[in-house]
């Protein structure tokens, strides 16, 4: 199962059609190809593999953020540490 974090955009390259989004803290680069939303600075979008794939509320995505905190403050650091690693290794296929 894939879950998709509310991601903001932090910077656009309107060249390369990519924009640097932060995710709970994390930076990465995420294509703009696949959204059909004009987005902007600021904006907060869902990213699945590489691509932002819809652009949502702010509303929703500060209380989405909310809960995945509050689901990571539960996890042991053991699980953290593996979640962090599955997911770098997922980028990296």
């Amino acid at each position: 199962m894939c879950l998709s974090i509310p991601s903001k955009i932090k910077s656009i390259d309107k060249e390369t059609n990519t924009c640097i989004v932060d995710t709970m803290g994390v930076e990465r680069s995420a294509s703009l190809d696949l959204i059909d939303k004009e987005v902007d600075i600021g904006d907060y979008v869902l990213i699945h593999i590489g691509f932002a794939m819809n652009k949502i509320d702010e509303v929703d995505a500060l209380e989405s953020l909310k809960v995945y905190q509050e689901i990571i403050d539960k996890m042991e650091e053991k699980d953290r540490l593996e979640m962090i690693q599955e997911s770098d290794n997922y980028q990296n296929n």
